[in-house]
């Protein structure tokens, strides 16, 4: 398919869709028919990127057809942030890459662009005497005089142009600096070379007003005051004209990352889609996310209509006002032709300058709704980091104890084959609060396999969502013993209530002696090797050399986290020994299917689940870990093969808690955790241990 500006949507048969190939453009958009021109959007938005993750809900099951599409808010009309809320958004935003490690070279660089816009300014008002000097020549017909003052005007040129393009690339190779510190911390990268346009934009409005009203007070001071009333009444006008164009910005933000959002779910969920028989649903949905883009875009453009027939007439009108004003001058002998020239162009100045709101109104409004949009997410992370004492003791606290540490003194026997300890457990859910598991403890010790059972929607998985350190919501503590830990304090002991907020979503998951096994195993983007590796070995991931240049001059770009894993690390297994596990969990033919370890595919789309699954256990045989949680691991196999792959893992050592409804489980593990659903109207224990 042929790059477009075109998204196509009519005729679409999902069915028809290969769930694995859907066509792209070389965009990565999913081309759908109805004429869609980005290119008038980012005119628009003045080169303003949308965020990429749309703010609705994570992707929900496939609709059937029985089902009707579900009315959203998307046409709420959304009330934008107050001043004092958008400046406090915009400096907590903006604010901490000023403080962050590369600080000291970014505000040297930030220094040396001010100095420069400082140089450009000094140019343009040595432009300014000259053009008068040069004009004044012409009319004079001094042609001796014109021609010297041609030779200062080239030569002025030929110093000062390199000036306004150094200042230019220092800007933009700060503002990407910037922007790729921020892509670090927020993964966003719609906001940095605006806001620091916007800042530099401002300090060089405020130099060229002090530079050039001397210079028009020196002509004629009523000018001036003609300025300061012209300015400021359009600037009234151009906030009463566009006053809208913050919230529909923001509106049209997030309803095309919705309609974004839509098409990526239809990718990913086509093959359940075509079973259900869903498409006409989905193609309602999605129309209707089309629409309210559309319809959203249709007042933003009737807003900026308005906005700028005025703001064109405002432009066009200040070519002649100056020289309006000060031609009763001219006639009356009492200034040169060149003063003119020179009025007309420090009016020009400083009525850009006042003028920034008018000039600037779309671009402020655009990225105000960024501002708002990023500022709401980071208040947003506050909120799920708080840092507040008081919160800790309401979290599930998670404690990792470094068994092979020297200074680890087991109290007794019991204590030294303990792999994980749960004390006084209390789960909730993280939204609503709902209670799901009531004061559970237990001890599970090497070998001793637990099975975790119960009807659905007891919370099975959310227990092991706690233990993954997923949920936090809810009391009580969990110990792990095991060989690898993150950072270790000198006693051998991490708690992850005790790392701060920066590296606590991270630190605690590079602990190697647990492993994870979800019922859906993620499948990375790369070659089977890689798929085995991970995510044991994050370094094999990391296929493409660093340029050293670019490392040089953005040093945190620079991928550190094989160094902090360190010798935590086990060894690399080398080829044989993958082979030898894809062999043992019954893959080996994939070896054949696609031409060896280092073919890359869409994993998840040309392996079955049951495929996914034995993939998923021959990572676990590689990384050997101490204790693995199995949930529905084994959902997509056969009995066989289920029985097959739980003596792998028992005889290579490794300690397992499986959650699963299959009876044939049973055999395989020592003791049962029964989940009974929660019975909120009392306060009993909804769990029972017994041994198998």
């Amino acid at each position: 398919m042929t790059q477009s500006n075109t998204l196509v949507f009519c005729n679409v048969n999902v069915s028809a869709i290969r769930y694995n190939n859907l066509p792209t453009n070389n965009n990565n958009r999913i081309s759908f028919t109805i004429p869609f021109k980005p290119h008038r959007m980012m005119k628009r938005r003045n080169n303003f990127t949308p965020l990429s993750s749309s703010s609705t809900t994570p992707a929900d099951p496939p609709v059937t057809p029985q089902q009707q599409p579900l009315k959203t808010d998307e046409n709420v009309p959304r009330k934008g942030p107050d001043l004092p809320t958008l400046f406090r958004r915009f400096y907590k935003v903006a604010a901490p890459y000023w403080f962050s490690d590369d600080k000291v070279q970014a505000r040297i660089q930030l220094a040396s662009v001010f100095a420069l816009t400082l140089g450009t300014t000094g140019i343009s008002v040595g432009f300014n005497f000259l053009g008068r000097d040069f004009y004044n020549a012409l009319a004079n017909k001094d042609q001796e005089q014109f021609t010297t003052q041609l030779s200062y005007y080239l030569a002025a040129f030929a110093g000062g142009i390199p000036v306004f393009v150094i200042r230019d690339y220092a800007r933009e190779t700060l503002a990407l600096r910037w922007r790729s510190w921020m892509t670090n911390f927020y993964m966003e990268r719609s906001f940095t070379g605006t806001s620091l346009s916007f800042s530099l934009t401002l300090f060089n409005a405020i130099i060229d007003l002090i530079s050039f009203s001397n210079i028009l007070f020196g002509i004629y001071p009523p000018l001036f005051v003609v300025l300061l009333v012209y300015s400021l009444g359009g600037t009234a006008i151009s906030i009463f004209l566009g006053k809208g164009l913050v919230n529909l910005n923001f509106m049209q933000e997030k309803m095309e990352a919705d309609f974004r959002y839509g098409l990526v779910r239809i990718r990913e969920n086509a093959e359940s889609i075509a079973f259900y028989g869903g498409e006409e649903n989905e193609i309602k949905l999605l129309l209707q996310r089309f629409r309210n883009a559309f319809e959203n875009l249709t007042q933003l453009l009737i807003s900026s209509r308005n906005l700028e027939f005025f703001t064109n007439g405002y432009r066009y009108l200040i070519q002649i006002l100056p020289a309006a004003v000060v031609a009763p001058m001219y006639f009356s002998g009492k200034i040169e032709f060149g003063v003119i020239n020179q009025s007309v162009s420090a009016f020009n100045h400083i009525l850009g300058d006042f003028s920034l709101i008018v000039y600037q109104f779309q671009a402020i409004s655009a990225f105000s709704a960024v501002i708002d949009r990023l500022g709401e997410f980071d208040d947003i992370l506050d909120t799920t980091s708080s840092d507040d004492p008081v919160e800790a003791l309401n979290e599930i606290q998670l404690t990792y104890i470094n068994v092979k540490d020297s200074t680890f003194q087991p109290k007794n026997s019991l204590d030294a084959q303990k792999l994980l300890e749960i004390e006084n457990l209390t789960v909730l859910t993280p939204t609503t609060k709902a209670l799901l598991i009531n004061d559970l403890s237990l001890t599970v010790c090497n070998n001793e396999h637990l099975l975790i059972t119960g009807p659905s929607g007891s919370g099975k998985t959310s227990l092991l969502r706690a233990i993954a350190g997923l949920w936090r919501t809810g009391r009580g503590k969990i110990t792990f013993c095991a060989k690898y830990t993150p950072e270790m304090a000198s006693n051998g002991v991490a708690m992850v209530n005790e790392i701060s907020n920066v590296d606590k979503k991270s630190k605690y998951r590079d602990f190697k002696g647990v492993f994870f096994l979800p019922q859906r195993p993620y499948m990375v983007l790369g070659t089977l090797r890689q798929q085995l590796l991970y995510p044991t070995w994050p370094d094999v991931l990391d296929s493409t050399s660093h340029n050293s240049k670019s490392v040089g001059l953005f040093p945190f770009l620079e991928d550190k986290s094989g160094s902090e894993v360190g010798s935590a690390q086990p060894l690399q297994p080398n080829t044989d020994e993958l082979i030898k596990a894809l062999e043992d969990v019954h893959l080996g033919y994939l070896l054949s299917r696609f031409s060896g370890l280092d073919t890359t595919n869409e994993w998840a789309s040309v392996l079955s689940l049951g495929e996914q699954q034995r993939l998923a256990f021959a990572r676990l045989l590689l990384s050997r870990p101490d204790l693995v949680l199995l949930d529905e691991s084994t959902s997509a196999l056969d009995e066989a093969n289920e029985a097959h792959l739980y003596n792998k893992i028992n005889a290579a050592g490794i300690t397992y808690i499986s959650i699963g409804h299959r009876t044939s489980l049973r055999k395989f593990h020592k003791k049962a955790l029964r989940i009974s659903t929660m019975d909120l109207d009392s306060n009993q224990l909804n769990w029972c241990i017994e041994p198998l």
